[in-house]
């Protein structure tokens, strides 16, 4: 089977690897630490488009340790398309683990972008 083809009959509800965020009505901001083979795959990018796609703001960054880091702004349900969205984009990529955490939220963010 093709890869685009694997990817249209993958469950869009079901990611490979859960992040825990509560439903809500109001936007919140995630701080969200992905390990795995994350560096040198196009995975910024990946979330930088997913974010977009999803009208989700924030940043994303890697880190000295092989991690990538993002802090990622919207409703709940927006982000994890966002967190979806990374693990089905590319056969390259491969998250083994997600560290989350709710922060407050910057009421001045209009975009998203990489560092």
């Amino acid at each position: 089977m093709r890869f685009w083809d694997w990817l249209e009959t993958k469950d869009e509800n079901a990611p490979a690897v859960n992040i825990a965020i509560a439903d809500s009505e109001e936007r919140v901001r995630q701080k969200v630490r992905f390990y795995g083979q994350v560096q040198g795959v196009g995975f910024r990018f990946t979330v930088q488009m997913a974010a977009r796609d999803h009208l989700v703001t924030g940043w994303v960054k890697n880190e000295y340790d092989g991690s990538v880091t993002a802090e990622l702004q919207g409703f709940p349900k927006d982000i994890r398309r966002v967190i979806r969205d990374t693990q089905t984009h590319s056969r390259f990529i491969r998250i083994d683990r997600i560290e989350n955490e709710e922060i407050p939220v910057d009421t001045h963010e209009t975009d998203f972008r990489t560092c």
